[in-house]
């Protein structure tokens, strides 16, 4: 029997916001009822000001399941869109004072469910749809095993599992799950028992590079051209990256706060936590 804390019982016992909102502005699916955990998100946003005045959830699997998705509503009502978006599941797991960490995998479907519910609401393809599957079992793709990983540092293939499911099913994904992993931490091959050998791999300069292009141009640049802006990587000088804010993010009086809490803390989580970014100015 798992232990549940008293937040995630009353979650459970008594889910907030289920069914259908009134209007669906945007709309989030994932897992599947053969993968055993299914969720289906909906929100209904104020389009003048970008705030999620309502969202509801329907879901099919365990008490961490509803009570994950129960709290991610509660969460982002209220919210802008950008501001939902920063909402992790471990957000969603201190929410609600902790889940087993076999149950991890629930508040990372929350989160999945909101980035596709935000996609379908600004009408873009969901973030798979050219990703290829590594986990056949339970549907895992490549970009959320590496998400999952690096926002939740993991170490192991058994706490992959542990979040994404991935692995638990027929086990033929392991040596896959062990090399990605392996890549992510810039680790030597794996031992065979699904832990990542302790002694890194240390990354040359241009890898460090070309890893921080990658966070900047994938991760950072889309969700600030959602709202007019831009940004491009000028210089990188050891842990100081230098950027140059364009578009409506260069005259934006709250730019440096952007640089602070989201660009910052994107590289921070993605590349190095001890990355300091500086913005160009010409």
């Amino acid at each position: 029997m798992w232990e549940y804390t008293d937040r995630v019982m009353d979650h459970f016992e008594n889910p907030r916001n289920v069914g259908v909102v009134a209007r669906i502005d945007g709309e989030g699916q994932v897992g599947s009822l053969s993968c055993g955990d299914a969720l289906r998100l909906t929100i209904q946003v104020d389009k003048d000001r970008d705030i999620i005045e309502d969202a509801k959830f329907q879901t099919f699997g365990c008490a961490s399941a509803i009570a994950s998705s129960s709290a991610l509503t509660e969460m982002i009502k209220g919210k802008t869109v950008e501001q939902a978006l920063s909402i992790t599941n471990q957000d969603i797991a201190d929410f609600l004072g902790g889940l087993p960490r076999e149950k991890m995998h629930c508040s990372v479907m929350g989160q999945e469910a909101l980035e596709a519910a935000v996609a379908n609401y600004r009408g873009l393809p969901p973030k798979d749809a050219e990703t290829d599957i590594v986990c056949h079992c339970f549907g895992v793709t490549e970009r959320e095993i590496e998400k999952v990983v690096r926002t939740n540092r993991l170490t192991t293939v058994e706490e992959i599992t542990q979040y994404t499911k991935a692995g638990g099913g027929c086990g033929k994904c392991v040596p896959e799950l062990e090399a990605i992993l392996n890549r992510i931490l810039h680790k030597v091959p794996g031992n065979g028992s699904g832990q990542a050998e302790k002694a890194p791999v240390k990354m040359t300069a241009l890898k460090r590079i070309k890893l921080i292009e990658e966070v900047i141009n994938g991760e950072i640049a889309p969700a600030l051209m959602r709202d007019g802006g831009d940004i491009e990587l000028v210089d990188v000088d050891g842990n100081e990256v230098v950027v140059a804010l364009k578009g409506a993010c260069s005259s934006c009086p709250a730019s440096k706060r952007t640089l602070a809490d989201f660009v910052t803390e994107k590289l921070r989580a993605l590349v190095d936590p001890k990355i300091v970014v500086k913005e160009y100015r010409s």
